[in-house]
Formats: C-alpha cells, structure tokens, sequence
C-alpha cells in the first residue's frame, strides 16, 4: 500500500526504559519523494609506533598493483581502497624540541600541529580534522563524534620526553586546548549509543545479570508492531539490524564475565573482551551500527596508542609492542614487528567487511564511507615522520575511485589530504594545521 507517509529518519523502538534507534528503511522515505542522498561516514582508524615500511608499501603504483605482504589482509576490498604514499607530517618533528617523536607522532596526526612540549596543563595543539567534521556533519546525529580506544588512557602527567600523555592517547582534540580521551570499555560505548546506562557498575551489572531477558525483548513486542507496517524489504533490513544488535550485547555479556580473570594482555581495564583480537572485533562492530542507525557519523579509533607495550602472544609475538619497534634494524625483531603490522591490518579488514556486509540505501556503508587508516610515524627505529603508512577505503558517496597505489611528492602535507577529503564532504576550510593545498587524483587520474 501507497501512502504519502513516511516513518520519522529518527524513529526508535521503545520499552521499560530502553530505546533503540532504527537503521535507514525505505518507509523513511515519503512516497512520490525523490530518495534523499545517503550521507556519508568518516572514520580515523589509528595504529601506533610506526611500521615496516619495506613490507607495507607496494612495489608498483597506480592500478593493478600487488598487495605488500602487510597490505594482504586487505586484498579482498581492492576496489574499495587506496594505497597513498609520500604524505608526512612535518610537524611530528622535533623543530627545536628534541625528543619525543611518539608524543608529537600522536598529537599531530589529525591535526598537522607541533604541540607545545610540557607536562602539565598548559597543553597545546590544534582542532583535529575528526572534530572538524564532527561541527558539521555531527549536528544532525544524537553522537556529533565517536571517540574509541583499546588500551586503558592517562591524559594527565608525562608520558613521553617531557610532553604530556594527552599527546599520545588520543588522536581527537575538539580546540588547541581540549583534547577528547577515547573510551576503551565496549560496555560503555553500548550504553552511549542505546542509552542503556553504565554497564560497568557492579550493581547495575548484578540487576542485568539476574534478568532473564535480553534488552531487545523489552521492545519486541513495538518491533512487532512495527514490522506490521513494513515491506517485506523493510522487515528484513529490520531483523538484521536487530539480530546485530543482540549479538553485539551478548558479546559484552560474555566479555564481561572474564572481568576477574588473569589476563595476560596489559593495560586493559574490566569489563572489557580478554583479548585484543575480541576487543577490536566488538569496537568495530559498534562502529558499524552506530553507522548503521545514524547515531554518529565520525568515529576515531585508536588500535594502541604510542608508546604503548601490548603483546601479541596470539600470532606468536610475546614482545612488547614499543619496545620492539626499536629493531636496531634486527632482521628477527623486524619480522616479528612486521606480523604485528599484517595483523593490525586483517583487524582493519574487519572493519570494512562489516561496512561492506551492511545495506545503506542503494549500496553499503563501505560505498557511503571515508575510512582512513594508518600511523602518523613510517621508520618506528629512526621515528621518522615522512612517507607515512596510509590507507584510505571506502567510496565516499562516490568521491573516491579505489583500486590505486597513489605515490605523492615526497613531503606533501599529510593536512592536505584531510583538507581534500572536507572538500568532498561538503566542509570547506581554507586550511588545516600545515596544510599548502588539495590533492588529485582520489577519484580519477
């Protein structure tokens, strides 16, 4: 049946307390309307103390390339992705200040700013590109912006050569002055996008535990209602969506039953999966129905902060993650630091088959989707901050042709890339931190 009636773009499932928003569905859309143009998602995935540049980076350029031994994970979304070398952060540097690469290497990266060095509180930096978006396109998204980690954050005290930690757990300031500290606990990421309230408090825990129903069955019986009114296309969008969603909140469940045990990961607070492969796999698919609802549409995710020292015993690494990436060009250590590269790489593969699984309008999430992943240091021995290791995937609505291996002149901006990619997203800024202009060629050669 035709109407001229539409379910509201913010339409939530309600009961005893519990509200979920809704993906798009055709019945959002009023009948005889032209479909609106999806919009487009941001996300800023982030891997710290650099890579093995002579196994990430491909041999050839252009199209046709061959996936590096690192970049492999990721063959499978050729279509969906660009290879970009050449980019660099100049003000990662030191410029005067001597140490402390990975403080500047975190701070500067969406931001092309030299933070001021100091410990205290007289921290300064830049707006970071993430929350340039988060102006515009957030207003329109109960989340403006998304900010997720995996390992526990300090943003006070020094952390690296007399800067202070904020400057190398987190990616995300909202002013010069005000950096955004990520949240790590899934639990917590769950009940800001559901409004479930704190799942880490052990009373609260206790009341859920004792229940002997999911959340989603307070609202089945409105889903039910709901589904009566829909298509059959609609009706199965609908299922999906609520089946993704209970799966995601069993995978807490479960997480959080290892809350006590001895876990031999470091830095990793209760409440949160037993290992990393677990835990990124559940932030991703978080990232994925926040997308997926329109709760937010940028998101930044830190897979370790710099400086940091988890291990990855699972592939067979017991190193300590910083400590190794000081190889002393060791062709052993080296090897074991390129297996944590390849394996931080398959994790991101995750994520863009999560996108790339999910319906959005006329194509996926990926399709409707700027996804950039990468370090703000190449050479993690020699802390260097040219050529950085850079993926960007996803088609932005149409605004990026993948496929490519993109060489840039050795020195461009990192900035001018973001600056660019604001361009497409409707944002306009004269400029970014370091930022001398755009660049060409991520829709065509």
């Amino acid at each position: 049946m035709i109407t001229g009636h539409a379910l509201p773009r913010r339409t939530f499932l309600r009961g005893m307390g519990t509200a979920v928003a809704l993906p798009f569905l055709d019945a959002m859309t009023p009948a005889f309307a032209a479909p609106s143009a999806p919009v487009t998602r941001v996300a800023f995935v982030y891997t710290a103390n650099g890579v093995i540049m002579q196994d990430w980076t491909p041999a050839a350029e252009g199209t046709g390339f061959a996936f590096s031994k690192t970049l492999m994970p990721v063959e499978p979304f050729r279509d969906d992705l660009l290879v970009v070398s050449g980019l660099a952060h100049r003000n990662g540097e030191a410029l005067g200040d001597g140490p402390g690469d990975h403080a500047r290497a975190g701070a500067s990266w969406l931001t092309g700013v030299h933070p001021r060095k100091t410990r205290g509180a007289d921290i300064r930096n830049g707006m970071s590109v993430d929350q340039m978006l988060a102006e515009t396109v957030g207003r329109d998204t109960p989340l403006p912006s998304l900010e997720l980690g995996l390992q526990d954050v300090r943003m006070v005290g020094g952390c690296d050569s007399g800067y202070s930690c904020a400057y190398s757990n987190t990616i995300s300031w909202s002013s010069p002055t005000t950096p955004l500290p990520y949240e790590n606990n899934p639990s917590r990421v769950f009940a800001r996008l559901f409004g479930d309230g704190d799942t880490t408090d052990p009373a609260a825990r206790a009341v859920r535990a004792r229940q002997d129903r999911s959340l989603l069955d307070f609202v089945l019986a409105d889903a039910g209602r709901l589904r009566s009114t829909l298509g059959a296309s609609d009706r199965r969008k609908l299922g999906d969506y609520l089946d993704s969603v209970r799966e995601v909140e069993r995978r807490i469940r479960n997480a959080e039953r290892h809350d006590d045990a001895n876990l031999p990961v470091i830095d990793r607070p209760d409440g949160i999966p037993p290992t990393f492969e677990e835990h990124v796999r559940l932030m991703s698919d978080l990232v994925a129905i926040a997308f997926q609802a329109d709760l937010t549409r940028v998101v930044t995710l830190m897979y370790s902060r710099e400086g940091g020292n988890r291990t990855y015993r699972s592939i067979g690494v017991p190193d300590a993650h910083h400590g190794l990436s000081h190889h002393q060009n060791d062709p052993e250590k080296m090897a074991r630091l390129a297996l944590i590269d390849r394996h931080h790489v398959a994790m991101f593969a995750y994520l863009l088959g999560k996108l790339r699984n999910a319906r959005d309008g006329d194509g996926s999430l990926l399709d409707h989707s700027l996804v950039v992943y990468g370090s703000s240091l190449s050479d993690s021995n020699a802390h260097t901050h040219d050529n950085l290791p850079t993926l960007v995937a996803g088609g932005g609505g149409g605004t990026l042709r993948g496929g490519r291996h993109l060489r840039y002149a050795d020195g461009t901006p990192m900035t001018n890339l973001f600056l660019t990619m604001l361009d497409r997203l409707g944002v306009h800024r004269d400029r970014i931190g370091d930022s001398t202009g755009r660049i060409e060629h991520l829709s065509a050669l």
